[in-house]
């Protein structure tokens, strides 16, 4: 069995060995190399992979404690949204970065490090994945991203990917823009995103404008 150079990067990450087992003999194996699309989860196959001699692991729970340790890494995906405190039993898992092609994303997944006060999501990566996530508004401000940075500077024992970082600020740029009382907004859609200054009138100005051509 093959492993790309990602993969290998992923997996020397901190990971218990059992987890590692789980992913290179449970997980992997099952694993379509075109979608990275695994058969559905099977506790009872898992256990019997990381039960060779002694009956360390008699709990589905345990078997899910190993596989959002490889999820921590982006290892490994479900296939659908699923609540990570319930059952993976019968679940799709999707290997990542078996797929992954040699493009300018591939360095991305390979360098890992714990959050920095000089951070910059990636440009392009950022543009990207708001348009996959139909994010209108993805220019983001300088307290946005201090705000970000500050959140994960109080956890350094968090470790992800480049990719993993930028994708984590995306998916914080999208839960601004839809939430309630954002500041100095227009609604589009169900989205909020910030307005420009001399593209759009309010509606004041709009009936200030009207009653002036009235007189005239």
């Amino acid at each position: 069995m093959q492993f790309n150079k990602a993969e290998q990067t992923a997996l020397l990450q901190p990971l218990s060995n059992d987890a590692r087992i789980l992913y290179i003999l449970g997980i992997k194996p099952s694993a379509e190399q075109s979608s990275g699309a695994t058969t559905t989860l099977n506790y009872k196959y898992l256990l019997s992979i990381l039960n060779t001699k002694d009956d360390k692991y008699t709990l589905g729970r345990q078997v899910n404690g190993l596989i959002k340790e490889l999820l921590s890494v982006g290892l490994v995906n479900f296939q659908d949204e699923i609540e990570l405190n319930h059952s993976f039993n019968g679940k799709t898992l999707v290997l990542p970065l078996i797929t992954m092609q040699i493009d300018e994303y591939s360095k991305l997944h390979l360098n890992w490090h714990a959050m920095h006060i000089d951070w910059y999501p990636n440009k392009k990566l950022i543009t990207d994945l708001a348009k996959l996530l139909g994010i209108i508004d993805y220019n983001y401000t300088t307290s946005e991203l201090g705000d970000f940075i500050a959140y994960w500077l109080g956890r350094p024992e968090s470790q992800f990917s480049e990719y993993q970082w930028t994708q984590k600020f995306v998916f914080n740029l999208k839960k601004l823009r839809l939430a309630h009382g954002f500041k100095n907004v227009q609604k589009v859609g169900q989205q909020i995103v910030q307005t420009k200054a001399g593209i759009l009138a309010d509606e004041n100005a709009k009936n200030l404008v009207a009653k002036y051509n009235k007189t005239q």
